[in-house]
């Protein structure tokens, strides 16, 4: 997806987006704070922030003193994580609605940030290989790197029963989400989705050291969470072609199918992996 599609997709879905925060993008997101070793004082980069998820864990992390600056294109989940942010006395938190491939630090973190975090957000990268070394580059040498990307296998019987319902009322329509079909072999995702790519991924962007742990995560699959979870993700790309009948039509056959195959929890395993950036 474009950059505008992307903006486009997220701004229209914070309430369904940050619903589902406490099962996916939350754990997600303290497991890398934490993997990221952060300490008070210091400044992070947090790319594709979204509400907030790695941001504010991060905040809570390096204190009063540190910084965090948090950026993504979708201006209306932003409003959400400064609520957050408000919510939770964070005032080192910064969240800008802005392009990742255009970022540019500000004079005030001199010598690069201590550390660079994006939550499931590598894979809305254009370019992701090009785009990242270049957000790479603004991390002081020996600061810190982290991503979270989903395992392979994550998801996939639950974005399989989604496209298969999808593909009943348009086949054409074509979506460009890590787990579509069109597309599917050759998207970006493909390249990081195991250990051992993402280590190699990491490492060509300029990383040493680099460790990925796997954070094991099945959601129960209720009808609200999938719901929910189709809207407040890239699924709803896939929706973005119909009208408000054809997708509450859309929505019960996929309860239906997802009850019908068995389908009673999501797997939402990620990778999660940190290096160094090298001198």
């Amino acid at each position: 997806m474009s950059a505008s599609q992307v903006a486009g997709t997220f701004n229209s879905t914070s309430n369904e987006f940050d619903s589902v925060t406490p099962a996916v993008w939350g754990p997600a997101g303290q497991t890398l704070s934490f993997a990221l070793d952060l300490r008070a004082g210091e400044s992070v980069l947090d790319v594709c922030a979204g509400t907030g998820a790695s941001a504010l864990p991060a905040a809570m992390a390096v204190g009063p003193s540190g910084t965090v600056h948090a950026i993504d294109l979708a201006e209306d989940l932003l409003t959400v994580a400064r609520a957050k942010a408000t919510a939770s006395a964070l005032r080192n938190v910064e969240f800008v609605c802005a392009d990742a491939t255009e970022w540019e630090a500000p004079s005030t973190i001199d010598g690069g940030y201590d550390a660079l975090s994006c939550s499931y957000g590598i894979f809305f990268l254009p370019n992701m290989e090009v785009s990242f070394t270049r957000l790479v580059a603004m991390v002081r040498p020996g600061g810190r790197v982290g991503v979270t990307v989903w395992r392979k296998g994550a998801i996939e019987t639950f974005g399989a029963a989604f496209f298969d319902v999808v593909a009943r009322y348009a086949p054409e329509v074509a979506h460009s989400g890590p787990r579509s079909k069109e597309g599917y072999a050759s998207h970006p995702i493909r390249r990081v989705e195991t250990a051992e790519s993402l280590s190699a991924w990491l490492q060509a962007r300029g990383c040493e050291s680099v460790r990925v742990r796997e954070l094991s995560n099945h959601v129960p699959t209720t009808d609200v969470f999938a719901w929910n979870f189709v809207l407040g993700s890239g699924f709803r790309g896939a929706l973005s072609a119909f009208d408000d009948k054809a997708r509450e039509s859309i929505r019960r056959e996929f309860l239906e199918l997802l009850a019908t195959r068995g389908i009673d929890s999501v797997d939402a395993s990620t990778l999660v992996a940190t290096g160094i950036r090298a001198s």
